[in-house]
């Protein structure tokens, strides 16, 4: 174990440089101790502070599988079932159809199979002030893509009303419930739910975005109304503890968190889910992937992996367990990267010994040419299909005015000062502010004014027979948000 470890450590001093990532903090438990623990890089590209196995990072989504817990622990207590409908404790909860609101129960919320596209939903919450309720709320306005149970679908919203769930049976918040019953317990004494809990002087890492192969910082942004979905902040050394007790199934230093029948059933697959053809070329031994119940999935190398990952603004993790080894591992990083997935296949292959190894920094790094690849290719592809001669249908001040979207809310389209083009300002969201510059015919392209992870889009006005403005259709091409979800129709003047 010690070779091994030590080879690993050179790996993961060499990979921040490859990936270009300002820092990263990785543990790694085995046989209930902790093995490993280190920082490498930097917190802030600016301080040049050290990254530790103390600092905080984001974990995001890695939230999940701590929802899920909760819920198993209140299981444990007789309180709740994995298949109590979900409107049995939060009566208002509301989805596209009445027999899917009717039905929807506990375990559904777990894993994804609401017939909800995956991240459907999630600019309701996003830099919103909007509260936990609000959010879960405005989800009935959400259109499925599937049946429901059919297909996987990864919701945050959902997530989300697990959380409420926790809360409302338990009496405590889902945030309280996690310090009470996980963070004090467990020893995670740096660990908390909310930016809001940070202090100047702490060791925290700063989120960037690469612009231009260069690190720039970001500002972090409040998901305290995702809460259960994504919202826990934590350290390397902290998450160790949280896989001591996941591997222990339940167990943590003699005392009993959880039972070891709980465990089995948030690992157990309840969505399977497609192995894909670069899985079938690269991982032979990979015959099945899934969702539990707040984890992934997975086979390699002949054992069943349980790992989930979360993306933050500026900032990527990973938590891994192979039960079978008694081994889980965590890799925090502080931009948006590719590094954890690339240093999870390293350290599996170092511990599982698979036959099948492949230079994964090699395609890894590949994957993220090719993005900026297509990325540039499409770019092109969008200014061939511009139409440059062609003007507005209207006056600039005629599409003025604000547009409202139910599951949503409004957003206003005005002139900008001394009238120079049009603004536009997404009421809900403080983030999303930018200018609208003419595209072609009623189209206008939307480059936002504030710094932040998402690209350039476009806005296209839809006038009435009439010739006036009736609606306004937003694009943004990005892995994360559909803002072709909202649906905003243009309100009358009073």
């Amino acid at each position: 174990m010690e070779k091994k470890l030590k080879s690993l450590d050179v790996l993961f001093e060499q990979s921040i440089i490859d990936f270009n990532v300002p820092g990263m903090s990785i543990a790694i438990v085995h046989n209930d101790s902790l093995v490993f623990c280190n920082g490498y890089g930097v917190t802030n590209v600016k301080s040049k502070t050290p990254v530790d196995e103390n600092t905080l990072f984001a974990i995001a989504s890695n939230t999940k599988a701590f929802t899920s817990a909760a819920l198993g622990m209140l299981v444990d207590e007789g309180k709740i079932s994995w298949d109590d409908k979900v409107r049995s404790h939060l009566p208002y909860f509301q989805l596209y159809s009445p027999f899917v609101s009717e039905e929807m129960t506990i375990r559904d919320l777990l894993c994804h199979r609401s017939g909800l596209a995956t991240f459907s939903g999630d600019l309701i919450w996003y830099g919103t002030a909007k509260t936990r309720e609000d959010v879960i709320r405005s989800a009935r306005f959400l259109e499925p893509t599937s049946g429901f149970r059919t297909t996987w679908g990864y919701s945050n919203i959902m997530f989300l009303a697990a959380g409420e769930v926790v809360a409302n049976v338990s009496g405590l918040s889902w945030d309280e419930f996690m310090k009470k019953k996980f963070f004090d317990p467990l020893v995670m004494k740096n660990s908390n739910t909310s930016i809001t809990q940070f202090t100047k002087a702490g060791n925290i890492a700063i989120p960037h975005n690469e612009v231009e192969g260069k690190n720039v910082t970001i500002e972090y942004v409040n998901w305290d109304n995702i809460g259960a979905a994504g919202s826990i902040n934590s350290s390397a050394h902290d998450v160790a503890q949280w896989l001591r007790v996941q591997l222990n199934k339940g167990t943590y230093r003699g005392t009993k968190l959880w039972s070891e029948a709980r465990s089995w059933e948030m690992w157990e697959n309840q969505t399977p889910r497609p192995v894909g053809k670069w899985q079938r070329e690269n991982m032979p031994s990979r015959h099945w992937n899934g969702y539990g119940l707040g984890w992934e999935l997975m086979e390699y190398g002949g054992y069943k992996i349980v790992s989930h990952g979360g993306g933050y603004d500026g900032m990527i993790s990973k938590t891994v367990l192979i039960p079978e080894l008694n081994i889980g591992f965590v890799i925090l990083t502080n931009n948006i990267n590719s590094l954890p997935g690339y240093l999870t296949y390293e350290i599996l292959d170092e511990f599982t010994s698979v036959k099948e190894k492949k230079d994964w920094k090699k395609i890894f790094l590949e994957f993220k040419k090719q993005d900026e690849e297509e990325t540039a290719k499409a770019q092109r592809e969008e200014e061939e299909k511009r139409k440059k001669d062609t003007e507005p249908s209207l006056l600039l001040r005629e599409y003025c005015g604000t547009y409202s979207s139910e599951m949503y809310g409004e957003v206003v389209v005005k002139m900008a000062v001394n009238d120079a083009g049009l603004v536009i300002d997404f009421l809900p969201t403080a983030l999303f502010k930018g200018t609208l510059s003419h595209w072609h015919y009623d189209t206008f392209q939307l480059s936002w004014s504030t710094q932040m992870m998402l690209p350039k889009g476009k806005v296209t006005f839809v006038l009435n027979a009439a010739g006036e403005v009736e609606e306004m259709k937003v694009d943004v091409p990005n892995p994360d948000f559909d803002f072709t979800e909202l649906k905003l129709k243009k309100q009358a003047r009073e």
